[in-house]
């Protein structure tokens, strides 16, 4: 039988009212994201994971405001608030969510100069978060994803996911975006055309 895993995206205190990139209402899918961890057979959790000062919070830069953008030797990069940086409350799960029964964490934007979206791929698209092959050595071949923010972490995720050859269906119940720009449309039509399924 085909293996299926839920990957919940960067559910953290940063990301949620209150944080320092907080998205909007993102605390009000904590409930949806513990009925999916309770009925999924596989758990994978996303942490973003930042050293102070990384090369993505706009405070590294000073010239820049957060939600500018900047080119990086990778490419374009959206400059942030300082956000989830290692050790600190804000890089903490929200305390809601029941995630004890994940058997994998996946640290991500731990580099100091490469920021990291997707829950497979730093954002030069090359270097590999490990994901893929876990989920190929457990023979797992279809995943379902949650989390924040829709139109990054969680899309770039989906993305890549279908690149690598998994099936990838995105709860759009369970997602909340941040919509920068229209980021939010541009991104779910990414999404769309790249065969993910958006339910």
């Amino acid at each position: 039988m085909a293996e299926e895993a839920l990957v919940v995206i960067d559910l953290q205190n940063d990301f949620c009212p209150g944080g320092t990139l907080a998205v909007e209402g993102g605390d009000e899918i904590v409930p949806l994201v513990n009925d999916l961890i309770r009925n999924a057979e596989h758990v994978i959790l996303t942490q973003d994971w930042h050293p102070a000062s990384h090369s993505s919070f706009a405070s590294s830069h000073p010239d820049k405001k957060p939600f500018e953008s900047m080119t990086m030797p990778y490419g374009e990069q959206t400059l942030w608030p300082d956000h989830c940086i290692q050790g600190s409350i804000g890089s903490d799960f929200h305390s809601g969510l029941a995630w004890t029964k994940a058997e994998l964490v996946i640290r991500k934007g731990f580099r100091p100069t490469i920021d990291s979206y997707s829950a497979f791929f730093e954002n030069d698209h090359r270097t590999p978060t490990g994901l893929a092959g876990y989920l190929r050595e457990r023979g797992i071949v279809a995943i379902t994803l949650a989390g924040l923010a829709t139109d990054f972490c969680v899309a770039y995720s989906a993305l890549d996911a279908v690149r690598q050859g998994f099936a990838a269906t995105v709860r759009l119940d369970a997602c909340r975006g941040i919509d920068l720009n229209g980021s939010l449309d541009t991104m779910l039509g990414q999404m769309r055309t790249a065969g993910v399924t958006l339910v």
